[in-house]
């Protein structure tokens, strides 16, 4: 037993046998589909709590934490892994907003939620919640309470996870400016220079956003930390210390503030104008889906190159070796390779297998949930090539571009010239 899951193990017993605690997580489960974590494995798909002692229960046979999912739904025991969109669309109803905010400093993460908080209330959503991650950072939730049935006749609660992604781009693109600002102001060695970088990794996650992706429930231990997900008052995010999230003086308070109805529905139709308006012009840079550090970027749409068959001995060093298996930066990850094997062409079922047969040989693997649910949300958008060597995007995930890769700029140009290099050298030309 290693040290972290030792320092875990003991407090686990003592912290959930609170009945205050058991009585949280259970109430803020209710109509939403729950997961027991197992320090490092996960519990079985779909699951619930019916009794707040049902927390308990579970950490004794071994559960260290909990997630839950975004959604709502009428009875989550009825999910079905891979039911079709109609289905689930009857089984859900409704979607909180979730927007989680992460970075390597908790000071960061302290800023942007600020950021987005005064953002929020400042378009007439007066009531938020937030609680600390766990971690380095913070789950900001409008509970769907605060939104309206339906916008133009469609039903919101069918409209996930599209209408909250646009919400979350639509708050990362009208708050960025100011979050450099202030990162700018507390790092910067003269007021002339501005850290786009830390900016860039410390916006919302809108991977977080997708088909029954979970999220750690209030009061929920984290197991790298140890520290519980304690319930934050938003007026007091500065003042936050990781301190004040050791599970045994945790106070419970309640996550899910007491929204109106259609509290936030002015702000869901400005999101969309939003969209209507730059629909297809935002360059997409990764998963947090916006571009830095000047005017928006705009992308003409991409069409495969067709090359015939694909040989991996043609791939750019950096794919190669994203596909010999990562410990850190899989989601990245997962976005470059599957825009990289649509953009080079490849067919949907060899595409699904390849990134299949990828995640085995991560550690630890990637939920193929997760990669399910990104696969299926690629393929109802135009094609979008992976992101160009230059970007910091590569480093963040531990892989640092050749400067041969850098004269190529993309994956896919590397990929291209190489494949007709090859042929041409074949063929005596």
């Amino acid at each position: 037993m290693t040290f972290k899951e030792e320092r875990i193990r003991k407090i686990t017993n003592l912290y959930y046998s609170r009945k205050d605690i058991q009585k949280a997580i259970c109430d803020f489960s209710k109509n939403r589909e729950i997961c027991p974590r197992y320090f490092e494995s996960f519990g079985k798909r779909p699951d619930s709590f019916q009794y707040p002692n049902d927390v308990f229960e579970m950490v004794k046979k071994g559960a260290t934490s909990f997630n839950c999912s975004e959604e709502l739904w009428e009875d989550p025991m009825k999910i079905v892994t891979g039911m079709p969109e109609n289905q689930a669309n009857q089984l859900r109803i409704g979607w909180d907003l979730v927007i989680d905010i992460d970075s390597k400093y908790i000071d960061y993460s302290k800023i942007c939620a600020e950021i987005i908080i005064n953002f929020l209330k400042f378009h007439g959503i007066k009531n938020i919640g937030i609680k600390f991650s766990g971690s380095k950072g913070f789950h900001i939730i409008i509970p769907w309470k605060a939104f309206p049935e339906e916008v133009n006749r469609v039903q919101t609660k069918e409209m996930f996870p599209e209408w909250p992604r646009i919400i979350i781009r639509y708050i990362i693109e009208q708050t960025k400016e100011q979050l450099i600002e202030k990162i700018s102001d507390i790092e910067r060695p003269s007021k002339y220079v501005k850290n786009f970088q830390a900016s860039k990794e410390v916006m919302p996650d809108i991977i977080l956003v997708s088909p029954r992706h979970l999220f750690r429930t209030p009061y929920s231990l984290h197991e790298k930390t140890a520290l519980a997900s304690v319930v934050l008052n938003s007026e007091n995010i500065s003042k936050f210390e990781l301190k004040d999230a050791d599970p045994l003086k945790a106070e419970v308070k309640n996550f899910i503030p007491n929204a109106g109805e259609g509290e936030a529905s002015e702000f869901l139709t400005q999101a969309l104008d939003w969209h209507k308006e730059n629909h297809g012009k935002i360059e997409s840079s990764g998963p947090r889906g916006v571009s830095f550090g000047g005017k928006p970027k705009y992308a003409e749409e991409f069409k495969p190159v067709n090359v015939g068959e694909i040989s991996d001995k043609n791939f750019p060093d950096s794919i190669k070796k994203i596909l010999g298996g990562l410990s850190d930066g899989k989601k990245r990850a997962l976005f470059v390779l599957i825009n990289f094997f649509r953009s080079i062409g490849m067919e949907k079922k060899e595409l699904e297998n390849r990134i299949y047969e990828w995640n085995k040989k991560n550690n630890p693997q990637l939920k193929d949930g997760v990669i399910k649910s990104q696969i299926i949300q690629s393929y109802k958008n135009k094609i979008v090539l992976p992101p160009n060597f230059d970007k910091d995007y590569y480093s963040g995930i531990g892989i640092i571009p050749t400067p041969e890769e850098k004269r190529y700029k993309n994956p896919v140009n590397y990929f291209v010239k190489k494949t007709f290099q090859g042929r041409n050298k074949f063929s005596g030309e």
